[in-house]
């Protein structure tokens, strides 16, 4: 007769954690970033990065949004999301020269070898906006884990008013299936690919591997925008790495 009192305490103690993680990151009023070792120092085994890499991804982020705060105090709110040491800020700072300066503080930080700078000039976004984001993100989260093709392990999803970020080391079949399944989801305003492309040299060696998901049959439409990825330091984005996709 003990047991079911036991387990009536054990999801009442297990409600009132996630309850408390959720006031937490609300409180924050900061974007959401959720993937691969995101906002945690747990390494992911599938993931396509190394260890390593992982945990030094894992330490630029927290030295960036440290540098943020540090510096902007309660006049903005950044999160950084890296993979593969690219760094990609998204939140809201008070004007456009401050957000050139974020980008050039990302980018002196050590090891860092590229900054994304999609921060939006104007208020801090209130907590109805933060609430939605999260929503969207872990509905994003879900399509991903579902969709046949994608390995949503490596995939690091960051959403910020309604945009939803995808970083991660896929094929390019593997980004238009995630974007894709992203776009879909009720809620998502744009879809912005962040993608590392694998070589045809690394996508032979995973299918060798056994690793790869089967292929499927029609790849989904992408728009590729003119200037939105910069070297470090520079503050602004240029290069052809990022892809927006369009939302039906």
């Amino acid at each position: 007769m003990t047991a079911f009192p036991r387990r009536t305490a054990a999801r009442s103690l297990l409600l009132a954690a996630l309850l408390a993680a959720a006031a937490a990151t609300l409180s924050a009023c900061a974007p959401v970033v959720v993937g691969a070792a995101a906002g945690g120092t747990a390494l992911v085994a599938t993931d396509r990065r190394t260890a390593g890499v992982q945990l030094e991804d894992q330490n630029i982020a927290l030295k960036v949004e440290s540098n943020m705060r540090r510096h902007f105090g309660d006049k903005a709110k950044v999160s950084a999301a890296v993979y593969q040491t690219v760094v990609l800020l998204v939140g809201d700072i008070a004007d456009e020269a401050s957000k050139q300066q974020a980008g050039t503080l990302a980018g002196k930080v050590e090891n860092v070898s590229r900054v994304v700078n999609q921060l939006t000039v104007g208020p801090v976004a209130t907590g109805d906006i933060v609430r939605n984001d999260i929503w969207v993100n872990s509905k994003v989260r879900a399509a991903l884990v579902n969709t046949r093709g994608v390995p949503s392990r490596t995939i690091v999803v960051t959403t910020h008013r309604g945009t939803v970020y995808l970083m991660g080391k896929v094929t390019r079949l593997e980004g238009d299936y995630a974007a894709a399944a992203a776009a879909n989801v009720s809620g998502v305003q744009r879809v912005v690919k962040l993608f590392e492309i694998m070589s045809p040299e690394e996508e032979r060696a995973l299918l060798e591997a056994g690793k790869n998901p089967e292929p499927q049959k029609k790849a989904a439409p992408i728009t590729t925008p003119g200037n939105d990825q910069a070297p470090a330091g520079s503050g602004s984005s240029s290069g052809a790495n990022v892809e927006v996709m369009p939302i039906q």
